[in-house]
């Protein structure tokens, strides 16, 4: 299997979505696909989380959850090692614009 940056979604149970493709809910984690363990560090095998290879984790911290979504938590260790990758990739693209002679 192929190793990607991006992060997919591992999660306690699924659910089917209206055009009939599975997808996850409960408690939501990030998983990186070649991985046998969430980004927060839980085991897959251990804590009998389901793989979701075709949904991104593309959650936010500022992301409102309510009793109409399947999705019910987010783990705040894999939301915070997510959050922090992407801020750490925009600085890379900084570039001073006016040096000091």
């Amino acid at each position: 299997m192929r190793m990607t940056s991006t992060p997919a979604v591992a999660a306690s149970s699924e659910g089917t979505g209206p055009d009939g493709v599975r997808e996850p809910a409960g408690e939501v984690h990030a998983w990186q696909p070649g991985q046998n363990q969430t980004v927060c560090g839980l085991p897959l095998s251990r804590t009998r989380l389901r793989r979701f290879p075709h949904v991104r984790f593309e959650y936010t911290g500022t992301d409102v959850l309510t009793e109409a979504d399947p999705v019910g938590w987010v783990c705040p260790r894999c939301l915070a090692a997510t959050s922090g990758r992407r801020q750490r990739d925009e600085r890379r693209t900084w570039v001073r614009n006016a040096p000091r002679p």
